[in-house]
């Protein structure tokens, strides 16, 4: 990694220069403090590691050289599902997908040779021509997963889960509502919709559930098990 990173500071000084790119060595600072983590990075981020390295610069030169940066391909940006502006490396001739935990925000990158090889396949059998493409992958990491309490109730789940209903809580009254609506004890369900506030939706049985936070609060769910 060592040898690619010095490759992207020679090209970077070649372009940025060819370019006439003005506060080159600036600029270059934010290259050098980018290059010290692999990981997905904030513009606030990449702002507090120059700093750590004594170098402070205005948050808007910062914003600007990571653009530029995109432009001339030493990085990208990516937009997941809640919505923040993270840069990463692209280092040329590499790709690589994310899996993407719902509950702690952790980033996993990962290269799979077979499906890279079967995305072309299957573009090439729609007569389509992939110029770039790119996989996310929603979910909850081992360590979230490890974390978490086997019982909980409907409102800590997040959507896309898939859970088994395994105990209702609160009375005859809630039990004899959930029923009604149509649904009940050992129910599969998977969950459509929760924001953290408000109503949610799930789905059982291809069928559609909007349920308000205190009713849910009284589902008790687990992991259904494949």
């Amino acid at each position: 990694m060592k040898q690619v990173h010095l490759q992207e500071k020679q090209q970077f000084k070649k372009l940025f220069k060819q370019e006439h790119i003005d506060d080159f060595e600036d600029r270059f600072k934010v290259l050098e403090a980018f290059l010290q983590t692999e990981k997905h990075v904030t513009v606030e981020e990449v702002h507090q590691m120059l700093k750590d390295n004594g170098w402070d610069l205005d948050p808007e030169f910062v914003r600007e050289t990571l653009q530029l940066m995109c432009r001339f391909g030493f990085a990208q940006r990516g937009r997941f599902d809640n919505g923040v502006i993270l840069y990463e490396h692209r280092h040329l001739g590499q790709h690589h997908d994310h899996m993407i935990c719902t509950k702690c925000r952790n980033i996993i990158e990962f290269e799979e040779g077979q499906i890279e090889q079967l995305q072309i396949k299957i573009a090439a059998a729609h007569g389509f021509h992939m110029l770039q493409h790119k996989l996310e992958i929603y979910g909850i990491c081992s360590s979230c997963l490890q974390d978490r309490i086997q019982l909980m109730p409907l409102t800590l789940a997040k959507p896309g889960e898939r859970l088994v209903i395994r105990e209702i809580r609160g009375g005859a009254g809630s039990k004899m509502r959930l029923m009604t609506m149509g649904l009940r004890k050992d129910d599969r369900i998977e969950v459509i919709s929760n924001n953290g506030q408000g109503q949610l939706a799930v789905a059982a049985d291809l069928k559609r559930f909007v349920l308000g936070r205190g009713l849910a609060e009284k589902i008790m769910v687990e992991q259904d098990q494949p």
